[in-house]
């Protein structure tokens, strides 16, 4: 049995959005969100490179990295801390892209995937909101926040830009 335990991956198979932290090469932090996050094995999570050009540099020069996934209706989930790899070619980026392309529907005919980042995880340790310090049970937090998101505008406009 690896690092990750059954509840970890489901967070990440249900989740898919991790925050993946990385260090400029100033000394200043990079946080970047990637939808394409996923359990590889027992042991590694991995992600598309497809806009990362930042955290994939940061990554070739410092592999030390953190990925945060949480479910934010409970607000729980997990922080996963490891050493990353970048694929670019090879039978692992391959087998890597075929997942992708099984399990998560993934185009990359439309999608220009520029590597996958495989993280071996050295040290997983849970996300808890301090909601559940005042006693609050996860479906009176799902609720509380179920009232929250439908209470927020439908007509907000979005805007899309290059990491950097």
């Amino acid at each position: 049995m690896g690092i990750l335990t059954e509840d970890m991956k489901r967070v990440v198979d249900e989740q898919r959005l991790g925050f993946v932290a990385t260090v400029c090469p100033d000394g200043t932090p990079n946080l970047s969100p990637k939808g394409t996050t996923a359990v590889w094995d027992d042991d590694h999570i991995v992600f598309a490179d497809i806009r990362s050009p930042a955290t994939v540099s940061n990554l070739r020069r410092n592999p030390s990295t953190e990925i945060n996934v949480v479910d934010p209706m409970v607000r729980k989930g997990y922080r996963f801390k490891g050493v990353a790899s970048v694929l670019t070619e090879g039978a692992l980026f391959e087998r890597i892209l075929d997942f992708y392309r099984a399990e998560r529907n993934l185009d990359d005919s439309r999608i220009k995937i520029r590597s996958f980042v495989l993280v071996k995880i050295e040290e997983a340790l849970p996300v808890v909101s301090p909601a559940y310090d005042l006693g609050l049970s996860e479906e009176q937090v799902r609720e509380k926040m179920q009232r929250y998101f439908d209470s927020l505008p439908r007509n907000i406009p979005t805007t899309r830009r290059e990491e950097t």
